[in-house]
């Protein structure tokens, strides 16, 4: 089982199940959600993740895709996609151990702005390391 929660300590969270999908996303969308340069996900079975307190908002940030943040200090925590409903995609930092899940790729780099360099050795896709 995997825990964590946002930085005030408001949203807590378990998620049960083995991780997959490890990825440091660089697309628009999650960027401007992050205010990050890129962003580290994992998925898990959607009835693998578990509110343990708080209520995260959500938002719809583009057709078909919903993603959580706490209301209180603004951490992104999830993105949900109704193209991959089975599944949950949750924020690797909001973890209480982010090195228990390390990223295994690069996606959407075709947006990957360009004073990041990629040097970590890791497979790097254009778009989606999975048929969409």
């Amino acid at each position: 089982m995997l825990t964590g929660g946002c930085l005030c300590g408001e949203i807590r969270y378990a998620a049960h199940g083995a991780p997959f999908h490890p990825t440091l996303c660089h697309c628009g969308s999650c960027r401007r959600a992050a205010g990050a340069p890129v962003v580290a996900w994992f998925s898990v079975p959607r009835e693998g993740y578990r509110l343990l307190a708080g209520t995260p908002a959500r938002y719809a940030s583009s057709p078909g895709v919903t993603r959580t943040f706490c209301p209180r200090c603004g951490t992104s925590l999830t993105y949900e996609s109704a193209a991959y409903a089975a599944e949950i995609d949750i924020t690797t930092a909001s973890l209480d151990d982010p090195e228990a899940v390390p990223p295994q790729d690069h996606t959407q780099t075709a947006h990957r702005l360009g004073w990041v360099s990629l040097a970590d050795g890791l497979p790097a896709y254009p778009g989606w390391a999975r048929p969409e």
